[in-house]
């Protein structure tokens, strides 16, 4: 059976990378030797692998790596280190426009 893993990798500049492969210790491997000089590692060598999960259908693969790519670096932190809670939390959506934040607000103003 086939596997497919996405990665996150920090880098020296303490940023993080996240990617997708079918051969994690040879696309780590290429990210350390700097084979792709337009590659956003390239100029940020040495880098870590610092999470990682495999799956066996690389569809499934592909669209966490794009979720997490979006995602905050504190997101990713909690993620990194297994703090589910914290990723919990971190998932609620806070801006103003979010209909449960606005529930509030309409009590407030039915009751006024």
């Amino acid at each position: 059976m086939k596997f497919y893993y996405v990665y996150i990798l920090k880098c020296s500049d303490k940023s993080y990378y996240s990617g997708f492969t079918n051969n994690l210790e040879l696309r780590f491997n290429q990210h350390q030797a700097g084979i792709n000089p337009e590659s956003y590692t390239h100029s940020r060598r040495p880098v870590e692998l610092v999470y990682c999960i495999k799956f066996d259908n690389p569809n499934d693969g592909i669209a966490f790596e794009k979720k997490i790519k979006g995602w905050s670096r504190k997101k990713k932190e909690a993620l990194i280190n297994g703090d589910w809670d914290r990723l919990k939390f971190l998932a609620i959506c806070k801006n103003d426009s979010h209909y449960s934040n606005n529930m509030s607000k309409e009590r407030d103003f039915d009751s006024a």
